[in-house]
C-alpha cells in the first residue's frame, strides 16, 4: 500500500509502482525527535508483516504514543492496531492521520473507541505543537476526544515556511527496502513542493494539499538531496510535488542548482500537460532527470472539461513531443469509468494512450475517495449509496475495482473496459518490443517478466460484480 495522503494505491498486482517511503511519518518523527521525544517506525505492509510482530514492538518498546499512518483502503485493518496496542498499554495515546478524516473524522472515532485523536491535514505542527505541551483544544487541525465527547478543532492553515521543516528522519528506516522498481536501486522520495490550483474532480491534491503552491528553495532541497547520496548512499529519487514545473523559474532554478552541486543522482517527477516547454525539458534532463509522468486522465475532450483538468488534447499531445525530443521517458495515468464515461469515450481514452505510447502507463478505475469532488457527485447523484460508504471492502481495491457506477456504465462494464485498456496497451508487439530494448541486466528482465505476468494475472484473478449493480 502507497500510503501518500494523494495517492492510496494498492500495490499487490501494479506492475510498475515502486514502494514509497512513509515520508509523513518521517516528519513527524523529526519535529517529535526536536522535541526530545524517541521514535521508532515500522512499516507493517511493506513486508505483510504479522499482528504478532506489531505486538513483539509494542511490548518490547513500550511507547507512550502511537501515530498510525491511515489510507481509506485499510481503514479498519490500520485502526485495528489501536485496539491492541491499547489493550497491552492501556495509558497509550492513540494518533492517526490520513486523508479520510478530512471528511470522516467524527464518525471514525466514534466507531473506535481506542483512538484518542486525528490529524486532518498536514500533520507536522499538530504533532510539533502536541509534543511542545500545547493544549489539545488549541491545536488546530485535531480532532480528539475531550471529557464530554468528541471535539473537531478548527481547520489549520497550510504552512509556507516547508523550509523550517527539520529534514525527514531517514535513520529511522531502511532506505534499501524502498527501491526503483526499473533497477531495484534505492529511491528516495523528496518532497519538493506542496498543493495544487486545479483542483480535478476526482483528486486528493488540492483537498490534502491547498491550492496554494508553497515550495521548499532549491537550497533546501539540496541540503536533502546531499543527506541522502552522502549518508545513506541514496542516488535515485522520486521528486514529489502536485505540480513540479507550475512555477517554470523555480523548476529551473533547481536544475540548475543540482548541475551547479556536482551530485550525481538521476529523479523522476510529475508534470502538467500544459506548463512543459523544451528548453525546461531539456534542463531538466541534464539535471539527472529521467522520467516524467502526467495525469491524461481521458481521450475525451468534453469529459476533461467536466473533471475541471483545465488542459486538452492538443497540449497533452505536445508535451509527450517535448518529453520524447529531450531524451525523458514519459509515465501516462488514465482513468477508466469517470461518470459521465461511455463505451465510446473510453475508446477514445485507449486510442489516445496507444497514440501517445508512453514508456510506462497506469490505467486505474475512478475511486470517488472522501475529500474529493468526485465522492460529494457521487453521493449526489446516487452512485455511491449511504451503504457503500459503510462498507470496509469498497475501497479495499480502489484504482482498479471502480467504487461507484457510472451514469452510463456499470461496476461490471467499468471492469471490463479496464482489462480491455490494459491488454491492449501493452500487449502490442510494438510496446513489447520497445520494452524489451530497454532491459540492461537479468535483474531488469526478472523485474520486467514480472509485472508482465502480473499485468495478465490480476485480470483473470479479478472478482466479478453481481448482476444487479
Amino acid at each position: 500500500m502507497n500510503r501518500e495522503d494523494r495517492c492510496q494505491v494498492p500495490t499487490k498486482d501494479v506492475a510498475i509502482a515502486p514502494p514509497l517511503p512513509p515520508t509523513d511519518l518521517l516528519y513527524m518523527a523529526a519535529v517529535a525527535e526536536q522535541a526530545g521525544i524517541e521514535c521508532r517506525i515500522v512499516d507493517y505492509t511493506l513486508d505483510g508483516l504479522p499482528m504478532s510482530r506489531f505486538v513483539a514492538d509494542i511490548q518490547e518498546f513500550r511507547p507512550d504514543y502511537l501515530i498510525v499512518s491511515v489510507t481509506t483502503p485499510t481503514l479498519s485493518q490500520d485502526l485495528a492496531v489501536c485496539a491492541t496496542a491499547k489493550s497491552l498499554l492501556p495509558a497509550i495515546v492513540t494518533i492517526a492521520k490520513g486523508a479520510h478524516f478530512l471528511r470522516f473524522s467524527v464518525e471514525v472515532m466514534t466507531a473506535t473507541p481506542a483512538l484518542d485523536m486525528v490529524i486532518r491535514g498536514e500533520p507536522e505542527e499538530p504533532v510539533q505543537e502536541f509534543f511542545n505541551g500545547t493544549p489539545l483544544a488549541e491545536i488546530s487541525g485535531l480532532t480528539w476526544r475531550g471529557p464530554s465527547g468528541i471535539v473537531v478543532n478548527p481547520a489549520r492553515h497550510y504552512r509556507d515556511d516547508l523550509d523550517n521543516l527539520p529534514q525527514p528522519a531517514r535513520h529511522l528506516i531502511d532506505n534499501s527496502r524502498y527501491v526503483r522498481p526499473d533497477n531495484g536501486k534505492a529511491q528516495a522520495v523528496v518532497k519538493v513542493a506542496r498543493g495544487c490550483p486545479f483542483h480535478c474532480f476526482f483528486c486528493l491534491a488540492t483537498p490534502v494539499s491547498g491550492a496554494p503552491v508553497r515550495k521548499r528553495s532549491p537550497e533546501n532541497i539540496l541540503a536533502e538531496l546531499r543527506i541522502c547520496v552522502e549518508q545513506y548512499g541514496i542516488n535515485n529519487f522520486l521528486f514529489w510535488s502536485d505540480i513540479f514545473n507550475l512555477d517554470r523559474d523555480w523548476a529551473m532554478k533547481l536544475c540548475e542548482a543540482i548541475l551547479a552541486s556536482g551530485l550525481k543522482i538521476t529523479w523522476a517527477t510529475n508534470t502538467r500537460a500544459d506548463t512543459l516547454d523544451l528548453d525546461m525539458a531539456r534542463l531538466m534532463k541534464k539535471a539527472g532527470c529521467t522520467l516524467v509522468s502526467i495525469g491524461v486522465e481521458s481521450g475525451n475532450e468534453e469529459i476533461l472539461r467536466k473533471m475541471g483538468k483545465k488542459t486538452d488534447l492538443t497540449k497533452i499531445r505536445e508535451s509527450f513531443r517535448i518529453i520524447r525530443q529531450a531524451g525523458l521517458s514519459s509515465f501516462a495515468y488514465y482513468i477508466i469509468g469517470l461518470p459521465w464515461d461511455t463505451r465510446e469515450t473510453v475508446e477514445e481514452t485507449i486510442r489516445l494512450a496507444i497514440e501517445l505510447d508512453s514508456d510506462y502507463a497506469n490505467f486505474f478505475t475512478a475511486t470517488a475517495f472522501p475529500g474529493t469532488r468526485f465522492f460529494d457527485y457521487a453521493i449526489q447523484e446516487h452512485l455511491l449509496s449511504a451503504t457503500d460508504q459503510a462498507m470496509s471492502e469498497l475501497f479495499s481495491q480502489a484504482y482498479y475495482l471502480p467504487t461507484t457506477r457510472g451514469l452510463y456504465l456499470s461496476r461490471e462494464e467499468i471492469v471490463s473496459l479496464h482489462d480491455e485498456a490494459v491488454r491492449r496497451f501493452f500487449l502490442r508487439p510494438a510496446y513489447i518490443y520497445k520494452t524489451a530494448l530497454k532491459i540492461k541486466s537479468l535483474r531488469e528482465l526478472s523485474r520486467y517478466a514480472r509485472g508482465a505476468l502480473g499485468l495478465v494475472l490480476a485480470s483473470c484473478r479479478r472478482p466479478r460484480y453481481g448482476a444487479a449493480i
